[in-house]
């Protein structure tokens, strides 16, 4: 199976590549490195990386496993110092997180694409000692090149969704083999092992739990100043990794909240940042006032609503917001994004009634009186209504989510005792 995917694979990627491409010209963040992609490094480049043989290597995909891999990187470095490390992203906004995030010592690239002629010149020019891919992102020339190089290879925080499930199910001649090539695979959830044992009932699975439990805002956080946007007295309201269509529905329940409430001010921050100008052309039309973070155009005065569509800045206007709108739980999106954030920040978090993707930390706020959950879009201007009318509701509720995300920490640790005795 896995020759016939590395026969079909450059077909696939020349039917992918426009997209690529789009998203290359359109999302924000590091680029002038994204020829790493394809196996291709600079002088400077290659010799730092090749510096670094024997190095684990860390893999993350986006932002989210960004943020996760970056709090087992730290820990693990504080832990082991005498090991090395590279760390990959595949987004050019995660790319820039990890450069601007990483410890000293750490080097930073693109994950090549799963071609084999890339994969074999990255392993050739780093030769890890072992490779750590964390959740979801299993590419089967990458694993599988891996381990023939001898390499250490495990998932860490490993899950599989809902809506994956049953595909891994069907194509389990297929993925099976992949995943067998795992030295280790540490699940998020019971359910998350049951799932890979269902795929293939010997792999090497244990339960681990959930990584973004431990990660723990940074010391120092400092918010936005949001006085600058909007003026001295406000009760901020974040619409937080937002997905369309919820900014056209949050706008319009936030304008009419705010009809007895003109105290409320109104942050946007969307979960990918190129659809700006989607969202302002939103915004010119509610018949708020607004100003766009970056249209590096002059403040002229205070505005009801603040389109913040950059990389990098979420856990700064977390920190600063009052009521917090979970994004991908609302107009149908049911998968949800990341709610143990605003959650271990101790904010009043409003959501709709599905996070498929964080059933165990949505579950966990659930229980602990640590949410408000919304059945229906029509209810979200009370909830902005009586939150803001009950301070006091807001502290209980975010005091209860930091209590909540609290009971569920220690898989930081656990995760790391396996890797060292897998690796060692």
């Amino acid at each position: 199976m896995i020759f016939i995917y590395r026969l079909l694979f450059p077909l696939a990627f020349l039917f992918f590549l426009p997209g690529l491409v789009i998203k290359l010209i359109r999302r924000p963040g590091r680029k002038s490195n994204y020829a790493e992609r394809f196996g291709i490094f600079g002088r400077d480049r290659s010799e730092a990386l090749s510096k670094m043989n024997g190095a684990v290597w860390i893999h993350a995909v986006s932002v989210g496993e960004t943020n996760v891999a970056l709090s087992l990187l730290k820990k693990w470095t504080a832990a082991d110092p005498a090991r090395k490390f590279v760390f990959s992203t595949t987004t050019t906004t995660a790319q820039e997180i990890a450069w601007n995030k990483v410890p000293a010592g750490v080097e930073v690239f693109f994950c090549p694409i799963d071609f084999t002629p890339y994969v074999k010149k990255v392993l050739k020019l780093i030769k890890p000692s072992a490779l750590v891919i964390l959740e979801t992102e299993i590419w089967p020339n990458l694993v599988t090149l891996a381990r023939k190089s001898g390499v250490k290879v495990i998932l860490v925080n490993g899950r599989i969704s809902d809506h994956s499930a049953s595909g891994y199910r069907r194509f389990r001649m297929f993925f099976a083999p992949v995943l067998r090539q795992f030295h280790r695979i540490c699940a998020q959830t019971a359910l998350d092992a049951e799932r890979f044992a269902a795929i293939a009932s010997d792999l090497p699975v244990t339960v681990t739990g959930n990584i973004k439990f431990d990660q723990t805002p940074p010391s120092g956080l400092q918010g936005i100043g949001l006085a600058e946007f909007f003026g001295d007295q406000f009760t901020p309201v974040l619409a937080c990794s937002t997905h369309a269509p919820e900014e056209k529905m949050m706008i319009e329940a936030f304008r009419d909240a705010r009809k007895d409430h003109p105290e409320l001010k109104l942050v946007i921050v969307p979960r990918h940042a190129e659809r700006g100008n989607e969202i302002e052309n939103l915004l010119r039309n509610s018949g708020l006032s607004y100003y766009r973070r970056t249209s590096g155009k002059p403040l002229t005065g205070k505005v009801d609503c603040l389109l913040a569509d950059t990389t990098g800045e979420l856990l700064k206007f977390i920190h600063s917001a009052e009521i917090v709108l979970m994004g991908k739980t609302f107009c149908g999106n049911d998968e949800g994004q990341n709610i143990i954030e605003p959650a271990a920040l101790g904010k009043a978090i409003v959501t709709g009634p599905q996070m498929k993707n964080f059933k165990q930390a949505f579950a966990a706020l659930i229980k602990g009186n640590a949410v408000m959950k919304l059945e229906t879009d029509a209810e979200l201007s009370g909830a902005i209504v009586k939150l803001t009318e009950d301070p006091e509701l807001r502290r209980e509720l975010g005091a209860n989510a930091a209590k909540a995300i609290a009971a569920h920490a220690g898989a930081l640790n656990k995760t790391i005792t396996i890797l060292e005795e897998t690796i060692s």
